[in-house]
Protein backbone atom coordinates (compact mmCIF):
# COMPACT_ATOMS: atom_id res chain seq x y z
CA UNK A 1 0.00 0.00 0.00
CA UNK A 2 3.28 2.49 0.81
CA UNK A 3 4.42 2.05 -2.42
CA UNK A 4 0.78 2.84 -4.25
CA UNK A 5 0.91 5.50 -2.33
CA UNK A 6 4.68 6.96 -3.05
CA UNK A 7 3.31 6.01 -6.80
CA UNK A 8 0.20 8.22 -6.22
CA UNK A 9 2.19 11.07 -4.87
CA UNK A 10 4.53 11.12 -7.54
CA UNK A 11 2.26 10.84 -10.13
CA UNK A 12 0.64 14.16 -9.15
CA UNK A 13 4.03 15.94 -8.87
CA UNK A 14 4.57 14.95 -11.95
CA UNK A 15 1.14 16.35 -13.68
CA UNK A 16 1.72 19.46 -11.35
CA UNK A 17 4.94 20.48 -12.68
CA UNK A 18 4.69 19.13 -16.48
CA UNK A 19 4.94 22.68 -18.83
CA UNK A 20 1.64 20.92 -20.98
CA UNK A 21 -0.49 21.87 -17.44
CA UNK A 22 1.25 25.48 -16.77
CA UNK A 23 -1.33 27.42 -18.72
CA UNK A 24 -2.79 30.28 -17.52
CA UNK A 25 -6.86 29.98 -16.61
CA UNK A 26 -8.50 33.40 -17.16
CA UNK A 27 -11.87 34.36 -15.59
CA UNK A 28 -14.84 35.12 -17.83
CA UNK A 29 -14.28 39.21 -19.15
CA UNK A 30 -17.01 41.42 -17.85
CA UNK A 31 -18.49 44.47 -19.80
CA UNK A 32 -21.44 45.34 -22.63
CA UNK A 33 -20.89 45.44 -25.96
CA UNK A 34 -19.81 48.91 -27.91
CA UNK A 35 -18.40 49.60 -23.74
CA UNK A 36 -14.39 50.13 -22.66
CA UNK A 37 -12.58 51.76 -19.76
CA UNK A 38 -10.34 54.45 -20.14
CA UNK A 39 -7.65 54.11 -17.62
CA UNK A 40 -5.87 57.68 -17.04
CA UNK A 41 -5.30 60.40 -14.60
CA UNK A 42 -9.14 62.23 -13.85
CA UNK A 43 -7.21 65.33 -13.99
CA UNK A 44 -6.30 64.24 -17.86
CA UNK A 45 -9.41 62.59 -18.47
CA UNK A 46 -11.06 66.28 -17.48
CA UNK A 47 -8.31 67.84 -20.05
CA UNK A 48 -7.21 68.38 -23.81
CA UNK A 49 -6.49 64.62 -23.04
CA UNK A 50 -9.71 63.83 -22.25
CA UNK A 51 -11.33 65.73 -24.66
CA UNK A 52 -9.43 64.46 -27.86
CA UNK A 53 -10.61 60.81 -26.68
CA UNK A 54 -13.91 61.71 -26.41
CA UNK A 55 -14.07 63.08 -29.98
CA UNK A 56 -13.30 59.39 -31.05
CA UNK A 57 -15.05 57.29 -28.94
CA UNK A 58 -18.15 59.10 -28.52
CA UNK A 59 -18.39 59.66 -31.86
CA UNK A 60 -22.06 59.19 -33.01
CA UNK A 61 -22.37 55.81 -35.19
CA UNK A 62 -23.89 56.77 -38.49
CA UNK A 63 -27.30 56.56 -39.95
CA UNK A 64 -29.14 55.95 -36.58
CA UNK A 65 -32.71 57.57 -36.13
CA UNK A 66 -31.32 58.90 -32.55
CA UNK A 67 -27.52 60.31 -31.80
CA UNK A 68 -25.92 57.70 -30.39
CA UNK A 69 -21.78 57.02 -29.37
CA UNK A 70 -20.17 54.13 -30.60
CA UNK A 71 -19.10 53.41 -27.10
CA UNK A 72 -20.54 53.43 -23.87
CA UNK A 73 -17.44 54.82 -21.77
CA UNK A 74 -16.07 54.85 -18.32
CA UNK A 75 -12.72 56.35 -16.77
CA UNK A 76 -10.80 55.17 -13.49
CA UNK A 77 -7.71 56.09 -12.16
CA UNK A 78 -4.82 53.66 -12.08
CA UNK A 79 -4.99 53.70 -8.57
CA UNK A 80 -8.18 52.21 -8.95
CA UNK A 81 -7.65 49.57 -11.50
CA UNK A 82 -7.76 46.62 -9.29
CA UNK A 83 -8.79 43.26 -9.85
CA UNK A 84 -12.55 43.62 -10.73
CA UNK A 85 -12.05 46.52 -13.04
CA UNK A 86 -9.03 43.88 -14.78
CA UNK A 87 -11.76 41.87 -15.80
CA UNK A 88 -13.12 44.51 -18.00
CA UNK A 89 -13.63 43.17 -21.59
CA UNK A 90 -12.25 46.62 -23.34
CA UNK A 91 -9.48 48.61 -22.04
CA UNK A 92 -7.65 51.87 -22.51
CA UNK A 93 -5.02 52.52 -20.71
CA UNK A 94 -3.54 56.06 -21.20
CA UNK A 95 -0.34 57.74 -19.44
CA UNK A 96 2.75 59.66 -19.10
CA UNK A 97 5.97 57.59 -19.35
CA UNK A 98 9.58 57.35 -20.34
CA UNK A 99 9.06 56.68 -24.31
CA UNK A 100 6.05 56.88 -26.72
CA UNK A 101 4.32 53.85 -27.51
CA UNK A 102 1.31 51.84 -28.21
CA UNK A 103 0.53 48.46 -27.81
CA UNK A 104 -2.54 46.41 -28.22
CA UNK A 105 -2.43 43.25 -26.03
CA UNK A 106 -5.34 40.31 -26.05
CA UNK A 107 -6.33 38.70 -23.02
CA UNK A 108 -4.44 39.97 -20.35
CA UNK A 109 -6.74 39.47 -17.15
CA UNK A 110 -10.04 38.02 -19.12
CA UNK A 111 -10.90 36.50 -21.70
CA UNK A 112 -12.20 37.54 -23.98
CA UNK A 113 -10.37 40.83 -23.91
CA UNK A 114 -8.78 43.37 -25.69
CA UNK A 115 -6.14 46.33 -24.16
CA UNK A 116 -4.56 49.55 -25.62
CA UNK A 117 -2.12 50.95 -24.24
CA UNK A 118 -1.02 54.18 -24.93
CA UNK A 119 2.10 56.25 -23.48
CA UNK A 120 3.34 59.24 -24.10
CA UNK A 121 6.57 62.06 -23.04
CA UNK A 122 4.28 64.43 -22.55
CA UNK A 123 0.56 65.03 -22.93
CA UNK A 124 1.12 66.43 -26.31
CA UNK A 125 2.83 63.21 -27.21
CA UNK A 126 0.02 61.48 -26.06
CA UNK A 127 -2.25 63.53 -27.99
CA UNK A 128 -0.52 62.84 -31.40
CA UNK A 129 -0.20 59.06 -30.26
CA UNK A 130 -4.16 59.42 -30.21
CA UNK A 131 -4.87 61.13 -33.66
CA UNK A 132 -2.72 59.31 -35.32
CA UNK A 133 -3.90 56.14 -33.92
CA UNK A 134 -7.29 56.94 -33.91
CA UNK A 135 -9.17 54.63 -36.49
CA UNK A 136 -6.75 51.73 -35.28
CA UNK A 137 -8.16 51.90 -31.42
CA UNK A 138 -11.84 52.04 -33.05
CA UNK A 139 -11.06 49.24 -35.33
CA UNK A 140 -9.33 47.06 -32.42
CA UNK A 141 -12.34 47.52 -30.28
CA UNK A 142 -15.26 46.65 -32.99
CA UNK A 143 -13.54 43.79 -34.01
CA UNK A 144 -13.23 42.07 -31.21
CA UNK A 145 -16.49 42.83 -30.14
CA UNK A 146 -17.75 41.91 -33.21
CA UNK A 147 -16.02 38.55 -33.25
CA UNK A 148 -17.53 38.39 -29.56
CA UNK A 149 -20.78 38.67 -30.86
CA UNK A 150 -20.46 36.33 -33.38
CA UNK A 151 -19.75 33.33 -30.81
CA UNK A 152 -22.36 34.46 -28.06
CA UNK A 153 -25.19 34.52 -30.97
CA UNK A 154 -24.38 32.12 -32.88
CA UNK A 155 -24.06 28.61 -31.02
CA UNK A 156 -26.96 27.83 -33.07
CA UNK A 157 -27.58 28.92 -36.86
CA UNK A 158 -30.01 27.64 -39.56
CA UNK A 159 -28.26 24.97 -41.41
CA UNK A 160 -27.17 26.73 -44.74
CA UNK A 161 -28.23 23.95 -46.45
CA UNK A 162 -31.49 23.34 -45.77
CA UNK A 163 -32.09 27.40 -47.31
CA UNK A 164 -32.77 26.72 -50.53
CA UNK A 165 -31.36 30.06 -51.96
CA UNK A 166 -28.41 29.64 -50.41
CA UNK A 167 -28.51 26.27 -52.69
CA UNK A 168 -29.30 27.56 -55.51
CA UNK A 169 -27.41 30.84 -55.77
CA UNK A 170 -24.49 29.25 -54.59
CA UNK A 171 -23.79 31.28 -51.00
CA UNK A 172 -24.90 31.63 -47.17
CA UNK A 173 -24.87 33.58 -44.07
CA UNK A 174 -24.62 31.75 -40.64
CA UNK A 175 -28.48 32.71 -39.37
CA UNK A 176 -29.19 32.35 -35.82
CA UNK A 177 -31.52 30.11 -34.86
CA UNK A 178 -34.09 32.74 -32.91
CA UNK A 179 -34.50 34.35 -36.11
CA UNK A 180 -37.74 33.35 -37.34
CA UNK A 181 -38.46 31.97 -41.66
CA UNK A 182 -39.83 34.58 -43.74
CA UNK A 183 -39.31 33.65 -46.81
CA UNK A 184 -37.05 32.03 -49.25
CA UNK A 185 -37.86 31.89 -52.94
CA UNK A 186 -34.63 30.47 -54.75
CA UNK A 187 -33.86 34.11 -55.20
CA UNK A 188 -34.47 35.81 -51.98
CA UNK A 189 -34.00 35.07 -48.07
CA UNK A 190 -35.78 36.90 -45.45
CA UNK A 191 -35.51 35.70 -41.69
CA UNK A 192 -36.89 37.99 -38.40
CA UNK A 193 -36.01 37.90 -34.63
CA UNK A 194 -39.17 39.30 -33.13
CA UNK A 195 -37.42 41.69 -30.29
CA UNK A 196 -40.61 42.82 -27.87
CA UNK A 197 -44.02 43.40 -29.07
CA UNK A 198 -43.89 44.45 -32.85
CA UNK A 199 -40.07 45.40 -33.10
CA UNK A 200 -38.18 43.22 -35.13
CA UNK A 201 -34.81 42.69 -36.33
CA UNK A 202 -34.87 41.99 -40.34
CA UNK A 203 -31.87 40.12 -42.38
CA UNK A 204 -32.26 39.53 -45.94
CA UNK A 205 -30.07 38.15 -49.02
CA UNK A 206 -30.20 38.66 -52.71
CA UNK A 207 -28.34 38.47 -55.78
CA UNK A 208 -28.20 40.54 -59.05
CA UNK A 209 -26.56 40.30 -62.22
CA UNK A 210 -23.65 42.72 -63.03
CA UNK A 211 -25.24 44.84 -66.26
CA UNK A 212 -23.29 47.77 -66.13
CA UNK A 213 -20.57 49.88 -64.60
CA UNK A 214 -22.91 51.27 -62.07
CA UNK A 215 -23.63 47.62 -60.34
CA UNK A 216 -19.53 47.32 -59.90
CA UNK A 217 -19.05 50.83 -58.97
CA UNK A 218 -21.66 50.77 -55.93
CA UNK A 219 -24.13 53.38 -57.77
CA UNK A 220 -27.01 51.20 -58.24
CA UNK A 221 -26.86 50.03 -55.18
CA UNK A 222 -30.09 51.97 -53.57
CA UNK A 223 -31.97 51.35 -57.52
CA UNK A 224 -31.69 47.82 -56.61
CA UNK A 225 -32.73 47.86 -53.22
CA UNK A 226 -35.53 49.68 -53.92
CA UNK A 227 -36.53 47.24 -56.68
CA UNK A 228 -36.34 44.08 -54.13
CA UNK A 229 -38.79 46.16 -51.87
CA UNK A 230 -40.62 46.39 -54.59
CA UNK A 231 -41.34 43.00 -55.75
CA UNK A 232 -40.15 41.26 -52.01
CA UNK A 233 -40.69 43.25 -49.09
CA UNK A 234 -44.59 44.83 -48.87
CA UNK A 235 -46.26 47.20 -46.36
CA UNK A 236 -49.62 46.76 -45.08
CA UNK A 237 -51.83 48.76 -47.12
CA UNK A 238 -51.99 48.53 -50.79
CA UNK A 239 -49.31 49.25 -53.05
CA UNK A 240 -47.57 50.10 -50.23
CA UNK A 241 -43.41 48.42 -49.65
CA UNK A 242 -40.27 49.20 -48.35
CA UNK A 243 -38.09 51.77 -49.91
CA UNK A 244 -34.46 53.61 -49.11
CA UNK A 245 -36.05 56.85 -46.89
CA UNK A 246 -35.59 59.30 -50.07
CA UNK A 247 -34.47 62.60 -47.39
CA UNK A 248 -31.83 60.56 -46.32
CA UNK A 249 -28.30 59.96 -48.65
CA UNK A 250 -26.81 56.49 -47.21
CA UNK A 251 -23.20 56.29 -46.61
CA UNK A 252 -21.21 54.09 -49.10
CA UNK A 253 -17.91 52.82 -48.48
CA UNK A 254 -15.85 50.51 -50.38
CA UNK A 255 -14.74 47.43 -48.08
CA UNK A 256 -13.88 43.62 -48.08
CA UNK A 257 -15.86 40.84 -47.03
CA UNK A 258 -14.99 37.27 -47.85
CA UNK A 259 -11.76 38.26 -49.56
CA UNK A 260 -13.89 40.40 -52.44
CA UNK A 261 -14.51 43.93 -53.38
CA UNK A 262 -17.82 44.96 -51.47
CA UNK A 263 -19.59 48.16 -50.65
CA UNK A 264 -20.90 48.88 -47.07
CA UNK A 265 -24.19 50.48 -47.32
CA UNK A 266 -25.76 52.48 -43.91
CA UNK A 267 -28.33 54.44 -44.55
CA UNK A 268 -32.63 54.41 -43.08
CA UNK A 269 -35.40 52.70 -44.75
CA UNK A 270 -39.30 53.39 -44.94
CA UNK A 271 -42.28 51.64 -45.92
CA UNK A 272 -43.58 53.94 -48.87
CA UNK A 273 -47.49 54.95 -47.66
CA UNK A 274 -46.82 54.09 -44.25
CA UNK A 275 -45.29 55.91 -41.36
CA UNK A 276 -42.87 52.94 -40.77
CA UNK A 277 -38.67 53.56 -40.77
CA UNK A 278 -35.49 52.59 -39.24
CA UNK A 279 -31.37 52.28 -40.03
CA UNK A 280 -30.17 49.75 -42.39
CA UNK A 281 -26.63 47.97 -42.99
CA UNK A 282 -25.63 46.12 -46.50
CA UNK A 283 -22.88 44.61 -47.95
CA UNK A 284 -22.73 44.51 -51.52
CA UNK A 285 -20.56 42.14 -52.60
CA UNK A 286 -18.90 42.01 -56.12
CA UNK A 287 -18.67 38.26 -57.06
CA UNK A 288 -16.51 38.80 -60.49
CA UNK A 289 -16.62 34.97 -61.34
CA UNK A 290 -20.11 34.49 -61.73
CA UNK A 291 -20.64 38.18 -63.12
CA UNK A 292 -22.95 39.16 -60.68
CA UNK A 293 -23.34 40.87 -56.80
CA UNK A 294 -24.41 39.38 -53.55
CA UNK A 295 -26.56 41.64 -51.19
CA UNK A 296 -27.16 40.63 -47.57
CA UNK A 297 -28.60 42.96 -45.48
CA UNK A 298 -30.38 43.50 -42.09
CA UNK A 299 -32.69 46.32 -40.52
CA UNK A 300 -34.02 47.29 -37.49
CA UNK A 301 -37.96 48.52 -36.31
CA UNK A 302 -37.80 49.68 -33.01
CA UNK A 303 -39.36 53.43 -32.81
CA UNK A 304 -37.89 55.46 -29.73
CA UNK A 305 -35.02 52.17 -28.72
CA UNK A 306 -31.78 52.81 -29.45
CA UNK A 307 -30.67 50.94 -31.87
CA UNK A 308 -26.82 50.74 -31.90
CA UNK A 309 -26.78 47.43 -30.51
CA UNK A 310 -29.05 45.75 -32.55
CA UNK A 311 -27.43 47.04 -35.48
CA UNK A 312 -24.04 45.41 -34.61
CA UNK A 313 -25.84 42.50 -33.88
CA UNK A 314 -26.84 42.74 -37.20
CA UNK A 315 -23.64 43.38 -38.78
CA UNK A 316 -22.05 40.51 -36.62
CA UNK A 317 -24.06 38.01 -38.71
CA UNK A 318 -24.38 39.68 -42.34
CA UNK A 319 -20.32 39.40 -42.03
CA UNK A 320 -20.51 35.33 -41.99
CA UNK A 321 -21.16 35.48 -45.65
CA UNK A 322 -19.69 32.87 -47.62
CA UNK A 323 -19.60 32.79 -51.16
CA UNK A 324 -18.70 28.97 -52.86
CA UNK A 325 -16.01 29.46 -54.80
Amino acid sequence: MKKIAMLLVFSVLFISCNPANDKKVLKTANGRINSLLVVMKNSQWQGDLGNELRKILAEPVIALPQPESQFEVSQVPLESFGSMFKATRNVLSVSLGDENSFTVNTNVYASPQKIITIIGKSEEELIDLIVTNNKKIVSEFKTSDLATVQRNILKKYWDPTKIKTFQEQGYSIKIPRNYNFVDDTGDFVWYRYHIDGANSMEIITYSYPIESENDENGNAIVARRDSIGKKYIPGEVKDSHMITEEAFTPHIFEVTLDGKKAFETRGKWEVKGMYMAGPFLSYSVIDKAKNRVVVVEGLTYAPSVNKRDYMFEIEAILKTLKINQ
